[in-house]
């Protein structure tokens, strides 16, 4: 069963999102457990910090603990003053009110914070993949989920790069998972291509995380939100692919813009959430599918100075390219994880590679605070945002120009359905 409230086309007032979550933990009692409540980074929108304090309000008290674990994947760890800013509450609020509350963020860069939980066999990821794949994952978790009775997932669900909408047992994996599950069913994502992933909802990568969730034998369930910036459109709460499901069809009306036409040049505007082109690359993702042919896409970013604050000495090494410029060679790439390399294909976007050239459909440019050597060096294009006067991009749609604020969680396609395929 999954208690909800959604508007489509209005909002979840705090009042109705409080109505939901007492009525599920009136069903869900947490009287006397140690509960865990795994919770976003500071690259997804969304009022998690409202919807935190609201499960606080039915279960900080009853519970004999209530923590948090941060799913970062493999991003940077949060500071106290991001957590603080992630949940909604100032320091003196975690110093006082929230005081029981232990908050970890995910090491997973120490081999200690995981424990296996089996291993998806080469016939599963053969008929999972359609034949694309064909070999054993290792499932590794972080093993702080073990101390506690149960777990929740508290987080947003959006379109995606590499498993169509994100949310649900995505916060698990790759959120708080080991290399092996990460690095491989982020590549299976990249083989499919973006075009054909982003804003699908049982996609061969989803069932992947779905098949490595049936391995986890803690009681578990989901509070999915979908939010346009800090607007609440939807909450979900209850069985985690049941409440996903609902959540990822409110997004698929919330989260995707049909455009009638493509565009040659798009300004795509990353917010502030994003740190460096890891994760700004969400630009190029979810405007790739209205980039006309030899069109441009402009990752406009003065704030971010850095390719990657935890991979970049592998992009570095490897570039951007297309998928097939790493499929044809890939034994040139032993020892590079493979989700990189996945992250590379996604930001430079389909592609062809025959007889030692690479022709990439569109041309991606940064305009960030990263040199144009830098950028050259990775194969990306290059613009000084110091010479970029958005004002000049907008309103120029019938021109083939498009400026797109906020851009990296709203999917662009096209109103027809065409899309973009390998030239």
């Amino acid at each position: 069963m999954v208690i909800s409230r959604e508007n489509r086309d209005g909002f979840v007032t705090k009042e109705q999102a409080g109505e939901a979550v007492g009525e599920f933990f009136a069903k869900n009692d947490c009287a006397g457990k140690r509960v865990l409540l795994i919770i976003p980074d500071n690259t997804r929108s969304g009022p998690i910090g409202e919807v935190f304090k609201l499960i606080y309000g039915q279960i900080g008290e009853k519970a004999e603990a209530l923590d948090c674990l941060v799913a970062l994947g493999t991003h940077q760890p949060m500071s106290e003053e991001q957590i603080c800013s992630r949940l909604s509450m100032s320091p003196a609020e975690w110093r006082g009110k929230y005081a029981s509350v232990k908050f970890f963020n995910h090491e997973w860069n120490k081999a200690e914070t995981f424990t296996s939980i089996g291993k998806i066999s080469a016939d599963e990821i053969e008929e999972i993949s359609g034949g694309l794949f064909r070999e054993e994952v290792d499932i590794a978790i972080n093993k702080l989920i073990f101390d506690y009775d149960e777990f929740f997932i508290l987080g947003p669900v959006f379109p995606h790069e590499v498993v169509g909408f994100s949310g649900g047992h995505k916060y698990i994996f790759p959120g708080i998972a080991g290399d092996d599950i990460i690095h491989f069913f982020h590549w299976l994502g990249a083989v499919v291509t973006n075009p054909l992933i982003n804003g699908e909802k049982w996609t061969v990568t989803r069932k992947v995380v779905e098949k490595a969730a049936s391995f986890i034998d803690v009681p578990h369930r989901l509070i999915a939100i979908v939010a346009l910036l800090d607007e609440l459109k939807g909450i979900f709460l209850g069985d985690c692919v049941e409440a996903w499901e609902k959540a990822a069809d409110l997004s698929e009306q919330v989260h995707i813009v049909y455009k009638d036409r493509t565009f040659n040049t798009i300004l795509g505007l990353a917010p502030e959430m994003y740190d460096d082109i890891w994760t700004a690359g969400k630009v190029m993702y979810k405007l790739e599918p209205i980039i006309a042919d030899g069109g441009t896409l402009i990752i406009y970013a003065p704030h971010i100075t850095e390719i990657s604050y935890t991979h970049g000495k592998w992009l570095d090494k490897i570039g951007y390219h297309t998928r097939d410029y790493f499929r044809s060679r890939m034994h040139e790439f032993e020892g590079i994880p493979r989700g990189v390399i996945a992250h590379s294909t996604h930001v430079k976007g389909i592609g062809t590679y025959i007889d030692g050239v690479e022709k990439a459909r569109v041309n991606v440019v940064l305009a960030t605070g990263i040199s144009e050597e830098r950028c050259r060096k990775v194969n990306l294009g290059y613009m000084d945002p110091g010479q970029i006067k958005v004002a000049d991009y907008r309103n120029r749609e019938d021109e083939g120009v498009l400026v797109v604020d906020h851009a990296g969680e709203v999917l662009h396609r096209l109103t027809d359905g065409r899309i973009p395929t390998i030239p």
